[in-house]
């Protein structure tokens, strides 16, 4: 009996204890707190450095508060910066933060030994100090990264390759970074603001930041289908970096259309079917499959092909068809144009031909037929009324 009571008063504290701690967890954070990333930092003589901060307010009721920095060593200047203006003073909203920045201006002659700087920010009932240890060294020798988003690339020779690259300055301090691309022969390069045209040959990078800039990359139209790198490098004072992009050009026919030995031009008579002979050239990288031939020419011309349709052409390969066109039986002497095409997947070509067109002897011999007609009876309306 007396084991079972004390069990029981043990399950009692134990949920007891459970809820309290339950309790406490769940309660937030509340005041004000002056924070940094980075309480211990290291900057050069001669230069000026800035430390990001920021005032948070946890669940308590918006005040003001007054900023000021001591233990500031003779011949530094602090400056307390937000909104990129100097300020005195800062009220942040109930949960949220105000960002602040605490700007260094350190002489170049300064000893080396630690220093230690107190930002305060003190509130009607509430005082803050956020001690910074600031350490002071030599400068570091420059120092770059480079990298690329996507490093490969797939497309035709039709279209340029661009590669987001990210340079990052991984040194302490601001570095002008100069760029430059080694493609293969006759492949043009070019930088260009990453989200802009503008293009580019360097670009100012501060320390410890980074900037992306984009590469650009255009084949030439007669490059072969295949894998291809370009190497990009990044370059300032003593620092570089490079890296490694491909392309991968798949292939594009690329179609061409003329008369036999490139004559763009030929003879038919009005009514009847003339046969102009047709080269077909595939000047691409890759094979221009089901080629459909057609054409167009004046009202009441009738135009067709011999074969209809080429079943492939190889990179380079030529084939000859047979244009088959019949003007129109009414149509007079003269030259005319024609337009023939050649067609595959999206890829066409196409070419004017001019026809020189000549009438048919039949209707030659007619017309000669009607005027012999009409003479003689002009003739002999002449001679029976000639009389009277």
């Amino acid at each position: 009996m007396r084991g079972a009571t004390l069990a029981a008063l043990s399950a009692i504290l134990i949920a007891a204890g459970s809820a309290a701690f339950a309790q406490e967890t769940s309660n937030p954070v509340k005041g004000i707190y002056l924070l940094t990333d980075y309480p211990a930092v290291t900057v050069r003589p001669g230069t000026t450095s800035t430390i990001s901060l920021r005032l948070q307010d946890y669940a308590t009721t918006p005040e003001r508060f007054a900023l000021s920095v001591d233990g500031i060593p003779d011949g530094w200047t602090a400056t307390l910066l937000g909104g990129g203006q100097p300020v005195a003073a800062a009220m942040p909203a109930a949960n949220s933060s105000v960002s602040l920045q605490l700007r260094l201006e350190v002489p170049a002659t300064t000893d080396m030994s630690t220093k230690t700087l107190t930002v305060h920010a003190d509130g009607q009932g509430t005082k803050i100090g956020l001690p910074i240890a600031v350490s002071l060294a030599k400068e570091l020798p420059a120092k770059l990264s480079l990298e690329a988003r996507l490093p490969s690339l797939r497309g035709t020779v039709r279209g340029s390759f661009e590669y987001q690259m990210t340079i990052k300055n991984d040194s302490g301090k601001n570095l002008l970074v100069s760029f430059t691309a080694q493609a293969p022969q006759n492949f043009e390069t070019s930088f260009t603001e990453a989200y802009g045209s503008q293009e580019l040959s360097s670009i100012p990078v501060e320390a410890g930041q980074s900037k992306d800039v984009k590469l650009r990359v255009r084949p030439p139209n007669t490059v072969k289908a295949g894998q291809y790198s370009v190497t990009m490098r990044a370059a300032a004072e003593d620092a570089s970096a490079e890296t490694k992009v491909t392309l991968d050009i798949t292939g594009q026919p690329q179609l061409g259309i003329s008369g036999r030995g490139g004559v763009l031009s030929g003879s038919a008579t009005a009514g009847k079917e003339t046969s102009i002979p047709l080269e077909v050239v595939n000047t691409g990288t890759a094979p221009a499959d089901n080629v459909e031939l057609s054409g167009s020419g004046p009202t009441g011309w009738k135009i067709t092909f011999d074969p209809k349709e080429i079943d492939g052409l190889a990179p380079g390969q030529t084939k000859e068809v047979q244009a088959l066109i019949t003007p129109s039986d009414k149509a007079v002497a003269g030259d005319y144009v024609t337009s023939l095409r050649a067609t595959s997947r999206g890829e066409n070509a196409s070419a004017n031909f001019r026809i020189a067109v000549a009438t048919s002897t039949v209707w030659g011999i007619a017309g000669v037929g009607v005027i012999a007609i009409a003479l003689a009876v002009l003739v002999g309306a002449v001679a029976r009324f000639g009389r009277r």
